[in-house]
Parts: structure tokens; sequence; C-alpha cells
């Protein structure tokens, strides 16, 4: 079976290297497309990371540069790394809006850039503010989604009130038509982002991130198996494994534990779903690149 890793970073972001070491990993291009001819990994979409401002004040797009610098035109990166541009709302503001809502258009007509990734508890504004809504809009005309980074965050001084699962349900009823993913499945409030994705037909789960580090997956399924049960059990009440998406967070889990684990929580007759043809489908662009 193809999978399509729906969430990781391809970066060379503060602490990322580290991270990966922590996870058994090394925090290249070259060793994470070896791992991935190893485990069967077709694709990703990375998630734009780093410094989204300028010196001109502009909210610029986060991208990816884990093969190299990013380079707008030639993109520099490998073709089956695909990735949403990254949105640093705290440097959003009324003066820099127009010019830095073009920005992130023109990386949308890229064909690598797939989606808009939004850092909610990380920045310090809410979803539902009028300055994002021009950004959905252009995911909208693009067909593209957002990403929304949802639940638990990895810094201390992030707030997660920005960051919880309900924060999600206004934006997609007011944005009927842009595919919304909460990453991470709101994690610790699972409850919560299982009835924004039941309720609203436009918003999707992907499950990266619920396992960090490096770990032996039957240590983990045995000494977490209440966790592992209370999402599996709110995965089947939503009755739709057309909602999830496989994804990891890597660099910081070790992908082929986190894989283990991932199959024997999704029901194997869910498994193309959710490894793979949901991603195909809600990051709608990477049929293009992987043709």
């Amino acid at each position: 079976m193809k999978i399509i890793d729906a969430h990781l970073h391809f970066s060379k972001f503060d602490g990322f290297d580290e991270r990966a070491r922590e996870a058994g990993h090394i925090n290249s291009a070259e060793h994470l497309l070896a791992e991935f001819d190893r485990l069967g990994i077709e694709a990703a979409v990375a998630m734009g990371a780093g410094r989204g401002g300028s010196p001109e004040g502009e909210c610029l797009p986060m991208t990816v540069n884990l093969a190299g610098p990013f380079d707008p035109v030639r993109y520099g990166q490998p073709r089956r790394i695909a990735y949403c541009a990254g949105v640093e709302s705290d440097v959003l503001n009324k003066a820099n809006q127009k010019r830095s809502v073009a920005l992130f258009e023109e990386r949308l007509r890229d064909p690598h850039c797939v989606g808009i990734k939004m850092y909610p508890g990380y920045n310090r504004r809410y979803l539902n503010d009028p300055l994002h809504y021009p950004l959905y809009e252009l995911a909208e005309h693009y067909d593209v989604p957002v990403a929304i980074h949802t639940g638990d965050t990895a810094t201390t001084n992030a707030l997660v009130k920005y960051s919880h699962p309900l924060t999600v349900d206004e934006v997609a009823v007011n944005f009927p038509r842009v595919r919304f993913v909460m990453a991470h499945y709101g994690n610790p409030w699972v409850v919560d982002a299982t009835e924004v994705a039941a309720k609203n037909p436009n918003v999707f789960i992907d499950l990266s991130g619920l396992a960090v580090g490096n770990f032996d997956p039957e240590w983990f399924w045995n000494d977490y198996s209440g966790y592992l049960q209370h999402l599996k059990t709110w995965m089947n009440y939503l009755s739709d494994y057309g909602k999830f998406m496989y994804g990891t967070d890597w660099p910081l889990v070790n992908l082929e534990a986190y894989l283990t684990v991932l199959r024997r929580l999704v029901p194997e007759k869910a498994h193309n779903l959710v490894f793979r043809e949901n991603a195909l489908r809600i990051y709608s662009k990477l049929n293009a690149l992987l043709a």
C-alpha cells in the first residue's frame, strides 16, 4: 500500500535537528527520502515553517527549505514533498494585509503549494479574525485546503485558547466551500474536534502528532491503551473514515514506530482511505504532482 504523509515538516527550523535525533532520525532531505522509500511513503505535505516577517513588514508565506534554500521559481525541493504556505498571523495587520495576501497568492500559483497552514496558539489571533478572511477566500479560489494547528502546542509560551478545535466551527460555517483540516485531531480535545468534523461537511482531520519521540510500538500500545482506545472510540463515533488523513508531524516522531501504531489504530477496511486516498482528495493538487 502506498502511503501519503499529510502532515510533516521539511525545514531547518529551530530545534528540528534535535527533535529528529530524539526520534531516531536525521533532519535531512536525504535521510527522510530514504526512509520514505523503505517504508513505502509515496509523498508528503510539509507545513511551511520558519519566520513569517519581512524587513518591509509583510506577512511572508512560510515555506520549506530542508533540501536547500527555497526557490520561488524552481522550487529546489523534492517533487514528492508538497507544502502548505504557513501564516504567521501575529505579523499580519491592516497596513500589510493587501500585499501579504498577494504574496500568498503567488505561492498558491505554484503547483507544489497545495494549501495554507494556520498556526493559532503559536500566534495569538483567532481563526475568525477578519484579517484572515482574504486568505480563506484565496483558498476557495484556488481550491486548496486550509490546515490548522489544533490542540496542544509544543511550546509553553503558546496559548491554547486560540488552538481549541471549537474555533474551527465558525470559519467552516462562514466559508462552506473551503476545506479545513484540523491538524493533530485537536488533541486533547478529541471529542470537540469530532463534533466539529461531524457537523461540518467541509472539515477534516489529520492524525499527526498524536505521539512524539522514538518508542517501541507494542510498549506504546500497552502503556497508552486508554488514550488509544479513546481515539478509536471517537473515530468510530464519527463513522466516516473519509474525514481522516494519516500524518506524522516528522521530525518529532519516529516514522516506522508511528506508522505501526496508526495502522493498528485505523481499521484495516479504512487503510486505503486514511493512508492515501483522502489526502489525494483533500489536497487535490497532489494528483498532478504524482501523475
